[in-house]
């Protein structure tokens, strides 16, 4: 009889089942999904974005450099941003800020937050460092002025001549050595 009913007992796992029934991944597989996202970033023909951890030692802290789009007004401009993956990417989305000051309808001036959807409630683990690095890029020159962190950038967006004088007074050309 013991031998029945231990058949019908589901063996003991030494993995926790999450609330939805699954078994969550542990940091080895945000390192791997990590690795993998780096070395597509660096095989990809994406112009003007770039990204890569801070430090060999630390694979969830990155850098990287946004390109203005040609024919918009960031054109010919760079941005540095700062990348935080959470422990449990990419369940979750990463933190992204500017860390070059960058004038604009969707970024804080001060702290260099971003106003985007799909860093935010629009998340999904399809996407990928390379994705949301090609949306901020995209973001630059087709701003939400629906939803803005900097009103006066975005009132001032549909006047290019007085929005470029602000985005230069803001901007620091990124340093050749950093």
């Amino acid at each position: 009889m013991d031998q029945i009913t231990s058949s019908l007992v589901p063996p003991r796992s030494s993995q926790k089942v999450t609330a939805s029934g699954s078994a969550p991944d542990g940091p080895g597989s945000v390192t791997k999904r990590l690795r993998n996202e780096l070395m597509t970033l660096m095989m990809s023909s994406s112009p003007g974005i770039s990204a890569f951890p801070k430090s060999d030692a630390n694979l969830f802290e990155w850098v990287g450099t946004i390109e203005g789009p040609a024919e918009t007004i960031y054109a010919g401009l760079s941005f540095r941003i700062a990348i935080s993956f959470p422990s449990n990417y990419p369940y979750s989305p990463p933190t992204i800020k500017f860390d070059t000051p960058c004038y604009h309808p969707n970024v804080d001036i001060v702290g260099g937050a971003i106003c985007l959807d799909i860093l935010q409630d629009k998340w999904s683990a399809v996407y990928s460092v390379q994705t949301v690095l090609l949306s901020l890029q995209s973001l630059l020159g087709e701003p939400n002025n629906a939803s803005p962190l900097n009103g006066d950038a975005a009132g001032l967006w549909n006047q290019p001549e007085a929005f470029k004088i602000q985005l230069m007074k803001h901007f620091r050309p990124l340093e050749a050595s950093a």
